[in-house]
């Protein structure tokens, strides 16, 4: 159901690797008396912290529960293998799932890829977070398989990534608990679907008077125009009689001899 109560702020929950700064700042813009806060989260977490109302909405990593959740799909991201810079790898511009069947890959405990069969050779121990498993990458034991957003998010000197190709990707939602779609709710998913601050769709849209409405005059009655003067009778040929027919010429009588 939607809300008509007023919230204090808007909390906007986001997991690692997203980016929300766009968004952001287009609230603030439209909704300058309502404060955004904005609520990091890590993406195991995002469901749970969304359930008990600690957030407003988030940006999260699909799957979710959609018989509790509504969700918007924004967008997939490419896959990568963070290497370090010296590594075989970096030769080329992309890789196959094929290229890493025999290095070490590690599968961090955080993995929000959903591997069916990780890729690789498994590592001895799973890290228990990404990070930890970038800092193992930098130590020369193996690589790692992640969204390209956390590659960016991680980024060291030492370290780079390339796509690969056949790899499952992860997509990223606007999500939120539907039967909570209050009306905040429903001006941010107006901002992410790029909706203008005077959208019909709009909560906050501008409201126009109908054009098709009546008015509670009547029409007023149009005049007839008059028809134009042609110099004829309207319906009679002056060489014709009122039926039509042809009426003759009188001619001079004649002269009797």
């Amino acid at each position: 159901m939607t809300g008509t109560e007023a919230s204090p702020e808007f909390r906007l929950a986001y997991v690692p690797g997203v980016t929300p700064a766009k968004w952001v700042r287009i609230w603030n813009e439209r909704l300058p008396d309502v404060p955004l806060a904005l609520v990091a989260v890590a993406a195991a977490e995002a469901a749970g912290v969304l359930r008990a109302g600690e957030a407003d909405a988030g940006f999260v990593r699909l799957p979710v529960d959609r018989t509790y959740f509504s969700a918007i799909p924004l967008y997939a991201e490419t896959t990568v293998v963070v290497v370090p810079k010296d590594h075989v790898i970096t030769a080329a511009d992309e890789v196959s799932l094929d290229d890493l069947a025999d290095e070490v890959v590690f599968h961090p405990l955080d993995d929000v890829l959903g591997w069916e069969r990780p890729p690789g050779e498994p590592a001895f121990e799973r890290p228990a977070t990404t990070a930890d498993a970038v800092e193992l990458v930098a130590a020369g034991v193996g690589l790692l398989v992640v969204p390209q957003s956390l590659a960016r998010l991680h980024h060291r000197r030492d370290l780079t990534y390339r796509p690969v190709a056949d790899a499952p990707r992860s997509e990223v939602a606007l999500s939120w608990p539907e039967e909570a779609t209050t009306d905040l709710v429903e001006d941010f998913i107006g901002i992410v679907r790029g909706r203008t601050v005077n959208s019909s769709r709009g909560r906050r849209a501008a409201e126009e008077p109908s054009k098709d409405k009546r008015t509670d005059k009547p029409a007023a009655r149009r005049k007839p125009t008059p028809a134009k003067a042609t110099g004829r009778a309207t319906g009679r040929n002056p060489r014709t009689g009122a039926g039509g027919a042809k009426t003759p010429k009188r001619g001079k009588p004649r002269r009797r001899s």
